[in-house]
């Protein structure tokens, strides 16, 4: 992949890095801030710790999302960005699109989903 690509998903990985941690400190001031109201009817508190447990694994997949975006950027500090760790093979520019932060091509992703689908790990 040529430097002006790679410089392109560099920011494009910086953007996404940063909008997730912007919304990382939103939710926790948000969420300091609603668990100090008080709910005296149980049919509220409910529908409170129903929203906060839901945003709360929305926000722990958002943080290995994070993990991923780094580790992207080191890829692509230390000349490995693009290329599929299972094969060596580069990585299509139209996967990289859809999803910067992946670490194998298309078809060893097939392969390794279909593995997991006969092993019954995926639905």
């Amino acid at each position: 992949m040529n430097k002006d690509r790679l410089g392109y998903f560099k920011i494009l990985l910086n953007s996404r890095l940063e909008e997730l941690l912007n919304e990382a400190k939103t939710t926790v001031s948000g969420m300091n801030k609603t668990d100090e109201e008080h709910f005296p009817d149980p049919t509220d508190r409910a529908s409170h710790e129903t929203d906060r447990n839901f945003t709360l694994r929305v926000k722990d997949m958002e943080r290995k999302l994070v993990a991923k975006v780094r580790e992207a950027l080191k890829r692509i500090d230390d000349g490995t960005y693009g290329v599929c760790e299972l094969c060596g093979e580069g990585i299509s520019e139209k996967r990289l699109e859809a999803r910067p932060v992946t670490t194998c091509c298309i078809e060893c992703k097939k392969e390794e989903e279909e593995l997991e689908k006969q092993r019954g790990l995926t639905p």
